[in-house]
Order: C-alpha cells, then structure tokens, then sequence
C-alpha cells in the first residue's frame, strides 16, 4: 500500500512538473512573440530601441522631416483648451506635467509672423528661442515669397531654429520651398496636419510626396477628431464637452449628421477592438496615428492633467499594433485613401 501511494506521489509530481514546464515555454513563446513585434515595429520605424526609451517615461522621439531636430512623438496641444476651456490652475499643472514628460520639447505653435509678436511669445515662455515656429495657415494677402523671408529673418535673428507650416495645402508648401532656394533663404521643415482615423488623405498621400520630394516632415493635430473619437458624444453633447462650446457648433452639427452616426457605429466597433488590445479606445486611436511612420510628432489636446496621462500611454500600446492588426481597423474604417500615379498636388486644404 505504500509502493502504490509513493508511486501515485511521484505520478503527481511527474504531471505538476510537466505542466509547470510546459506553462513555462508557453510564456517564453508568447514573451519572444511580443518582443518580436516590438522589433519589426522600431524596425519599421527606424527607431532604436535606445532612442525609444527617455527617462522612465517610454517617450519615443523621431526626426522632424528630414532635418536634424529630434522631437517627442507626441506634444501637448493647447490651441483650444488653454485660455478658453481650461482654469489657469489646470494649464500650469498640465504644463508642467507635459516638461516632465518630454522636458526637450520647447515648441511653439503658431505665432504672427512680425517680430514684435513672437518676442512676446519668447518673453511669456521664457525661453530665447523655440525649435520650431509655425505660419499658421497662408496669408491670401501676402505673397509667399515675404512670408518666407520673415521666417527666415526670425530664424537669422536667433528666435527659432526651424519653421513650418500649418493648414497650407501642396502646392503652397512646394511654392514656399522653391521660393526659399531661388532666392537663398530658409524653406520650411514641416507641416501642421489634422490627422485621425476620419481624415487621412492629406497625411497618408500628400505629405509623403512631400517628404520624398523636398523632405517635410509631419506634425499632426486633432487624433481623436475633437473628442468624437474619445467615445463621449455616444449618448448624445456633455455640457462641458468641446461641441458645446460657443464657436463650435460645427462639431455638433457633423456628430447629429448622418456621416456623424456611421462614425459612431464604427466606434462602437473599435471599442471593442481596443478592449482586445487592453487599451482605451483613446489610445488606440493615437497609436494609430503614431505608426504611420511619416507621422513625426502628433499634438495632444486635454483638458484635465488625467487625460493627458492616459493619452501619452497611447506609446505602450503601439508595438501591439502590427500589420495585421492595423489591417482589421482598415477594414472598419473602410477609408483608407489609394495614391494614384501622376496625380497633381490637392489645392485643397
């Protein structure tokens, strides 16, 4: 009776071991696969994996265009939040959350292209001078050709670094590059885009044409398409929320339209998506953007220090989106734009 139960003993033993083992190898295959997605994807986007680790935050950083500046991949936006949706308070803690985050990043949005202006702007930021400065949509008053040549005076007078545009269209940017060499000044480095997974024509077709052809870079604005995509407008406009802002009825007007609801059941159908990826259905959507590997740098908006947290994490989630994955949100979507051959610059913007 013994014998029996010391061989039942080591039976036992023999089987917990066996599936100790086996559980074992099942996570060092599922631990390999993952840090094989995590290499195809720096791979693709030519990051190294020292370059994609900063301080303890993960903050990947990219080059901006074909120029020499590195930026974070993702920046706080402040265009509408700060000044108007937001207390004081809430801008200085978000503020201060977004240097401790990427303590490199000194950018500044967009600024009137006179001298006395952006001084200002330096005097409020307390800074000498930023990275970048941006011309915020062309004036249709003002030949291309000065509007260059009072970026690259701020730029010769040490206020910037670099400049970009924002909200112009192909042609424009193309114009103002070949102005720039033409007559020995600065040309600009990059271009400001809306970009989300309802708007991807100008970022996926356009700018890369750009990129090859005289090497601008992407900053994008708006993932989450003024707050649509964050999933808030599903049950009808919160009284806090952007769309119900005075000035922004738009928003209102394209969420009740009928485009507005196919959007929403697509949502729907992402959510679902990002809970398979155990993520937010807001960070989906900004490591979507964040893979296209023409994207440099995507603008965050928040309006709470917590939501600003939330969004930067959108970072972690991106080695899990691989082709496959991203193939399956293309067909939910069902918009992905195809770039013909021969086919001239948009003149829209």
């Amino acid at each position: 009776l013994l014998s029996f139960f010391s061989l039942l003993f080591l039976i036992c033993v023999s089987v917990s071991f066996h599936q100790l083992e086996e559980i074992k190898r099942l996570k060092e295959v599922h631990a390999a696969a993952q840090l094989k997605n995590l290499e195809d994807f720096l791979k693709i986007n030519r990051i190294s994996l020292r370059d994609s680790l900063a301080h303890t935050t993960g903050m990947i950083y990219r080059n901006l265009g074909k120029s020499g500046l590195r930026v974070s991949c993702v920046g706080l936006g402040t265009w509408v939040t700060f000044g108007g949706q937001i207390t004081d308070d809430v801008a200085e803690e978000m503020t201060t959350l977004a240097y401790e985050k990427w303590p490199q990043s000194r950018r500044i949005n967009d600024v009137r292209l006179n001298s006395t202006g952006l001084r200002a702007s330096l005097d409020r930021l307390q800074l000498e001078y930023v990275d970048v400065v941006f011309a915020n949509r062309p004036d249709p008053y003002t030949p291309i050709e000065e509007t260059v040549r009072a970026m690259t005076y701020v730029i010769n007078r040490g206020m910037a670094l670099y400049w970009g545009t924002s909200r112009w269209n192909s042609m424009e940017i193309m114009e103002a590059y070949s102005v720039a060499r033409q007559f020995n000044q600065i040309p600009p480095i990059c271009e400001q885009a809306e970009y989300h997974m309802f708007q991807r024509e100008k970022v996926e077709v356009q700018l890369p044409q750009l990129y090859h052809k005289i090497g601008i870079g992407a900053m994008t604005w708006s993932p989450l398409a003024c707050g649509i995509i964050s999933g808030k407008y599903r049950s009808g406009i919160p009284p806090s929320a952007r769309a119900s802002l005075k000035g922004y009825e738009w928003i209102k007007d394209k969420i009740m339209s009928e485009e507005g609801h196919r959007e929403q059941l697509k949502l729907r159908e992402l959510e679902t998506f990002a809970q398979r990826l155990q993520c937010t259905l807001p960070q989906l959507a900004i490591a979507w953007c964040l893979r296209n590997d023409k994207v440099n740098s995507v603008l965050l908006g928040a309006s709470r220090p917590a939501q600003l947290v939330e969004n930067i994490r959108a970072i972690q989630v991106l080695p899990k989106i691989t082709m496959s994955i991203a193939a399956e949100i293309d067909c939910i979507l069902k918009n992905k734009p195809h770039c013909k051959k021969g086919s001239r610059f948009s003149k829209e913007h």
